[in-house]
């Protein structure tokens, strides 16, 4: 298996390395997520320049035929610098949707706006009671005239201050929990009905809590087909977990490089403490989980766009396992290296800790997963 970057990829990948070292220093960060609105739009505008909203799209819809492993090449490099532009709501979960399910009409009004920078997007579809379960929708969309109407609440929907559009997954059939009656709706922003309570997450991102009160909308507005959601929903959520996991990674290599230069400098009685025994062993256990995660990472972004769905989901749980784990491990003795400035706001290393831990969460977290493959017999078919 060749695992090498073609020419076109290394050039993204030092292009977004380029990036992070010169609009991400640790100081610009800090400013950018004191905004009110937590990221840049001239950041916004150079994504749309360098391409990076249209990379992994088709040709046909207005991108440039790139996939899963140009998205993980540039989330890598994000997570190097802790990059806070909405690139995963906007791009890889709702562009990722109406790639796949929308109409031409929809396609023209929205994707190519949100590739151009002039559209950004939110997915909202955890819940009070979700947990981790994609299928246990509660927000109901009934039948009003020929259109719709969503009553509900909707959790922790990222982007949602800075969205144009709102994707939200709503019940239009069954009962609580099943997986067919799920359908996605485009929804303006700011649509009449709509309440809006917005915040910071731990990570320095901008989400909010939503609640939609008999909120009307057109026929127009069904992303896919009615009742038929799930599919979309699934295949759109591994491939944000594909994106994660790249950028788990990049949190972890800085996380490690930190590390590595602090022990390199900090002295204790006399000599520096990398001299150490015990913390080189800490740093090449640091190093190992590093690169047991992205090996996962890689093999999560090829098995991506699998036809076979239960082997595609098997692969990407396993890879949510490794990277939940790994940054688990990188966080914590990094944490223990550094002493007491490694828990301060002002430095570095807790920062990337927080985001590797945020995204052991999203959409399930390592023991979830585990289980996950687990039930599908696990990653290797025993013999």
């Amino acid at each position: 298996m060749d695992l090498s970057l073609s020419d076109e990829q290394k050039q993204l990948q030092d292009g977004a390395e380029r990036f992070v070292r010169d609009k991400y220093t640790f100081e610009n960060r800090r400013k950018i997520a004191a905004t009110e609105r937590g990221w840049l739009p001239e950041n916004w505008a150079q994504f749309a320049e360098l391409g990076w909203l249209g990379m992994a799209f088709s040709e046909e819809d207005g991108g440039y035929g790139g996939g899963p492993i140009e998205t993980m090449i540039v989330m890598e490099q994000f997570g190097k610098g802790l990059v806070l532009e909405p690139f995963l709501p906007t791009v890889v979960l709702g562009g990722g949707m109406i790639a796949k399910a929308g109409s031409k009409a929809q396609k023209e009004a929205l994707l190519a706006p949100m590739i151009e920078g002039k559209k950004q997007f939110a997915f909202a579809w955890l819940e009070r009671q979700s947990r981790y379960n994609l299928a246990d929708v509660s927000l109901k969309a009934t039948k009003e005239g020929s259109g719709w109407s969503l009553s509900g609440h909707k959790g922790v929907v990222y982007n949602a201050p800075s969205a144009d559009t709102i994707i939200v997954l709503a019940r239009t059939a069954g009962a609580a929990r099943e997986d067919k009656g799920l359908t996605l709706f485009l929804v303006d922003a700011k649509a009449k009905g709509i309440t809006r309570r917005d915040y910071p997450t731990q990570d320095a991102l901008r989400a909010s809590e939503l609640t939609f009160d008999k909120v009307s909308v057109g026929a127009d507005a069904v992303l896919g087909t009615v009742d038929g959601a799930f599919p979309v929903v699934e295949d759109a959520v591994d491939r944000a977990i594909v994106a994660l996991c790249a950028e788990a990674t990049g949190c972890m290599d800085a996380i490690n490089a930190a590390t590595l230069e602090y022990i390199k400098t900090r002295k204790q009685f006399g000599v520096a403490i990398g001299a150490f025994q015990a913390l080189q062993h800490r740093a090449v256990d640091m190093l190992v989980a590093l690169e047991q995660a992205r090996s996962m990472a890689m093999l999560a972004a090829m098995m991506a766009e699998a036809q076979d769905a239960g082997e595609r989901h098997r692969t990407i749980a396993a890879a949510k396992v490794q990277c939940g784990r790994s940054g688990r491990t990188v966080g914590q003795q990094a944490i223990q290296l550094h002493g007491g400035i490694g828990m301060t706001d002002e430095y570095k290393v807790g920062h990337y800790f927080k985001r590797v831990t945020v995204i052991d969460t999203l959409f399930g977290d390592a023991d979830h997963h585990l289980a996950a493959v687990a039930d599908a017999g696990g990653l290797i078919a025993a013999t």
